[in-house]
């Protein structure tokens, strides 16, 4: 294996650099990671349980994936674990499939987001717009906040026979089959829920509001013998790791789910770490040891009967403010959770599906930000409708066709606006004026002539009438394309046809090898009418028309 192979397989595997900060930090990523696992335990509740995967699975995942991306991922500050996003791609997956094939699906998306990484993939998440990022947790937040609706209603949500995947329809049915005495309960839980997490931090910001509202519920409910469904019993230890079990034909059918949800996993986390190295000095990230590391972490987690895992922005920026500067803090995360599943198993199966609801709700409301919605509607039409469209299409088709349809519109909005500055202009003859300049066209192009522009430029020029000399000015042009340059050959070809000749001046050295494989410069009458300066130009095109007239 040569030096460089070596290198770079070094640069994704874990390194005592990795832990360097950490003699400086350790008092203050110890108690972050306390704070963070105080935070994300009724999440990871919350979201096993929305998942359709269950409690355990969602607290199994935060514990395995969070300490094994903590240790392998790319980012020295990130909280790994379950999220809403993914929550709501397993939800389908779940109905579809059981219980069963969730912790397969980790392990083959695990997979594929190693590959990932392997590959050097991790860049490719700056090609998405911000817009469609924006549009996309909006989406996400619609559909989370939605989701819970169903178990606000009855002890068993709507039934299951007649349930939809979509999580709008589903929340529609129901409140349609809803046991209104169960739901003034349940609604009264989320309320009190609802306000610890509002009005805790106002008293002091390290305060755990989520925590302090399920146990105000919890505590109420069983005083008040509330017929509020709970969790139900959890295992008081993390269950043996094993291989999940799998067949030809089921890894046939689960292969488009695993790879939505990698490709969601591999979005989700290097948007985050990428934010988490925005918001404090801890280092930079690097996206493709982040992808290997989620990848690990989804395998680690399968194999225990956990969920997929990504990155958790939410966790993750709980984990910065409270002090957390390496990766201990992460680590301390987890194993604050395993501590809580080890001796406190008994009393958190008693907590109320409804106030895990409530945590989730305000989490979903959370996520939107009214400002930055303002903003992007205010901002360009594109930017907009780019917006509009991810946010649609993920609450009522699919995240990733969501982000694809996002990104599409954008393309396009760019793509035209880009082929809008590709100008193409007619400019007057320098020098003094001659006899017979009437048939003489000096074309100017310039801007990118690519695709997207390439039509226009032809019935431009092609258009042209009255004239037996085109010179076209090649020294503006940017950025050229194969189907600009084929373009370019069927000007020439086009007006040669027709008894014009056509002169080039100014081809720049860097479209010149492009020009002469497509055919650009072949397609000239002569090699003398390809030219350095316009003033040459003019002359040689003033002789053609001289003896024109002469003959």
């Amino acid at each position: 294996m040569s030096g460089s192979v070596m290198r770079a397989a070094r640069a994704l595997l874990p390194n005592l650099a990795d832990y360097r900060t950490a003699r400086r930090t350790w008092r203050g990523d110890l108690l972050a990671g306390l704070t963070v696992g105080v935070v994300a335990l009724p999440l990871a509740l919350g979201f096993g349980v929305s998942s359709g995967a269950g409690a355990e699975a969602g607290l199994v995942t935060a514990i395995v994936a969070g300490l094994v991306a903590a240790v392998f991922g790319g980012s020295n500050v990130q909280v790994s674990g379950p999220t809403g996003a993914m929550v709501v791609v397993l939800g389908p997956i779940v109905a579809a499939h059981g219980v069963g094939a969730v912790a397969l699906v980790s392990v083959a998306a695990g997979v594929i987001v190693i590959a990932a990484g392997v590959l050097r993939l991790g860049r490719l998440v700056s090609f998405i717009p911000w817009p469609v990022i924006e549009g996309f947790t909006l989406g996400i937040a619609v559909i989370i906040f939605l989701q819970q609706v169903p178990l606000l209603t009855s002890p068993h949500g709507a039934p299951s026979g007649t349930r939809s995947s979509n999580a709008a329809i589903a929340a529609i049915q129901s409140i349609a089959s809803a046991d209104w005495r169960y739901l003034a309960w349940s609604v009264g839980a989320v309320a009190v829920v609802a306000a610890a997490m509002l009005l805790a931090p106002r008293v002091h910001r390290s305060l755990p509001g989520s925590l302090i509202g399920i146990v105000l519920v919890a505590v109420a409910a069983s005083l008040l013998s509330a017929p509020l469904a709970t969790i139900g019993a959890l295992p008081a230890t993390l269950p043996a790791p094993a291989l999940p079990r799998m067949d030809a034909a089921t890894l046939v059918s689960l292969a488009a789910p695993a790879l939505t949800v990698a490709a969601l996993a591999a979005i989700e986390s290097l948007l985050s770490a990428r934010v988490a190295a925005s918001l404090a000095d801890t280092g930079p990230y690097d996206p493709d040891r982040e992808l290997v590391g989620q990848g690990l972490a989804s395998v680690a987690s399968g194999l225990f009967g956990g969920m997929p895992a990504t990155g958790a922005i939410a966790r993750t920026a709980v984990n910065i403010r409270s002090g957390g500067r390496s990766r201990l803090a992460s680590i301390t995360h987890a194993v604050v959770l395993l501590s809580i599943v080890l001796f406190a198993a008994g009393p958190v199966g008693r907590i109320p599906l409804a106030a895990l609801a409530g945590v989730l709700m305000v989490t979903a409301t959370r996520m939107v930000h009214a400002g930055t919605v303002r903003t992007i509607m205010r901002s360009t039409r594109a930017d907009a409708v780019a917006f509009v469209a991810t946010a649609i299409v993920t609450v009522s088709v699919d995240l990733i066709v969501a982000v694809i349809i996002g990104v599409a519109c954008a393309g396009v909005f760019a793509l035209r606006g880009l082929a809008r500055s590709t100008g193409v202009h007619r400019e007057p003859l320098t020098g003094p004026a001659a006899a017979g300049d009437e048939h003489i066209a000096v074309i100017r192009i310039d801007g990118p002539l690519f695709f997207a522009a390439a039509d226009r430029v032809y019935e431009t020029v092609t258009g042209l009438t009255g004239v037996s000399v085109v010179v076209l000015r090649m020294s503006k042009l940017e950025l050229v394309d194969a189907t600009g340059a084929r373009v370019l050959t069927d000007i020439v070809t086009a007006l040669e046809r027709r008894g014009v000749t056509v002169l080039i001046k100014g081809v720049q050295p860097g479209h010149e090898e492009l020009f002469r494989t497509v055919g650009v410069l072949g397609s000239l009458r002569h090699q003398n009418h390809l030219f350095d300066d316009l003033d040459s130009a003019i002359v040689h095109a003033r002789s053609h028309v001289h003896r024109a007239a002469l003959s």
